[in-house]
């Protein structure tokens, strides 16, 4: 998809993958608002991006929030791509070790964020591009991010898998439905990358995560997965995909 007389969105954009798919869009001068909650630092990191960067706060279940943020975006310019990046974690097990049934509020919280915060951003952000005027037989594109926890979610990870697995359900059934619309629907799968939720880990744990990619034996770094939603956006053939980015990783039970 060209971008030229574009704006860009990019949610969680304020830390991690989403801060690194920001600055991708503002490298190719396309003005970009970045969506986080409002006790994010997002308002900082626009300003450290430049006149490019917008900051809008927005919890992504909000969808009054969202709207606005991305009526903003459009203020500059036709929104043609969206990267939802924004979720969260949340260690739970469906019996915990003390025996009793796992939180029902928790796991709800996580699905609400992951997946129906995706959905959200995904209705709002794709009913504005179809209105847009097709541009070389496309009028948007917008990617998710889901997990290789969708298809190894490991033990504790049930809201998490469970989010991310829909996720990868919603990304063919969306990009059919939109595609006489024009507008392109993939998901990202990353696998163990170098973001602020693996920051608080100790060494030990971070290098035994690492170890376990088979190559490259490391964490992904972010702009690793800027330069996906990149390739995503570029190249018109690829819709209703989920595309792993995990050097090979398949995780273990636990």
């Amino acid at each position: 998809m060209n971008l030229t007389n574009s704006s860009a969105a990019v949610t969680g954009g304020a830390s991690g993958l989403g801060r690194a798919t920001a600055e991708a869009f503002i490298a190719r001068g396309v003005p970009t608002v970045i969506i986080d909650l409002p006790t994010s630092n997002g308002d900082v990191v626009a300003k450290e991006l430049g006149e490019l960067a917008t900051f809008m706060p927005a919890d992504v279940r909000d969808a009054d929030a969202v709207d606005a943020a991305l009526a903003e975006a459009e203020k500059s310019a036709p929104l043609r791509a969206v990267v939802h990046c924004a979720g969260r974690g949340g260690k739970l097990r469906v019996v915990e070790k003390d025996g009793q049934p796992g939180s029902l509020d928790l796991y709800s919280e996580v699905i609400g964020i992951n997946l129906i915060g995706s959905f959200n951003v995904l209705r709002l952000a794709a009913a504005r591009m179809v209105k847009n005027e097709a541009v070389d037989g496309e009028r948007g594109v917008v990617i998710m991010t889901a997990s290789v926890a969708a298809y190894e979610g490991q033990i504790g990870q049930a809201p998490y898998a469970s989010a991310k697995a829909g996720i990868v359900g919603l990304t063919l059934v969306a990009a059919r439905d939109l595609a006489r619309k024009l507008v392109r629907v993939a998901t990202i799968a990353p696998g163990t990358f170098d973001t602020p939720i693996l920051g608080g880990l100790s060494d030990k744990v971070r290098d035994s995560l690492a170890g376990q990619v088979p190559h490259p034996a490391r964490l992904g770094d972010p702009s690793e997965y800027a330069k996906l939603a990149m390739a995503i956006v570029d190249n018109a053939m690829i819709n209703g995909e989920t595309i792993r980015l995990d050097g090979a990783i398949r995780m273990g039970p636990v």
